[in-house]
């Protein structure tokens, strides 16, 4: 569930009802604020009126950074979208012309972006290895990806290889 709560969007983390011996019951429950990430724990009385936020999703495809902001395009209604880098956080790290993303709009206000969880990007540069080299297993160096993410993948892994990264963990999967 998304709440508007004094101007501000929270999606509903986890709710308790809390029932007293002697006193009213109520609702506890933990927010998080869709545009600084931060959880905020609030109590409400049960008969308390709240707001609730309807959220529409939409696609967008990723075309250029512009400044502090990132530029995709509607695919529903081909208009242009502008993204600020704050709603994108560490995400911008993984974006590359052409990625689809799933966005949550309020209005025309964005309030988050989901990339797709496994994407194919190229190594650009690599540098030295880190871990037991002798052993074989858990040898890895630093990579650093055509987007600008950097991440920790096996020793056999080159520049010019495309490898499948998770966006959620920030780790490579597999060469592809």
């Amino acid at each position: 569930m998304t709440i508007n709560l004094d101007g501000k969007v929270y999606r509903v983390e986890s709710s308790v009802k809390v029932t007293v011996a002697k006193g009213t019951p109520f609702v506890k429950t933990k927010l998080r604020n869709l545009i600084t990430d931060d959880i905020v724990e609030k109590n409400f009385k049960l008969d308390q009126t709240i707001q609730e936020v309807n959220l529409t999703e939409r696609t967008l495809e990723f075309l250029y950074p512009e400044g502090k902001e990132y530029l995709f395009l509607d695919v529903g209604t081909l208009d242009q979208v502008p993204v600020s880098s704050q709603v994108l956080n560490d995400k911008v790290h993984f974006l590359k012309e052409g990625i689809q993303v799933k966005a949550m709009f309020y209005g025309e206000t964005i309030f988050a972006l989901e990339l797709p969880q496994f994407l194919e990007i190229m190594v650009v540069k690599t540098e030295g290895a880190e871990g037991d080299a002798s052993s074989g297993s858990g040898s890895t160096k630093r990579a650093v990806l055509e987007t600008g993410a950097k991440l920790q993948v096996p020793l056999f892994i080159e520049s010019g290889d495309v490898i499948k990264v998770d966006t959620q963990t920030n780790e490579y999967i597999q060469r592809v």
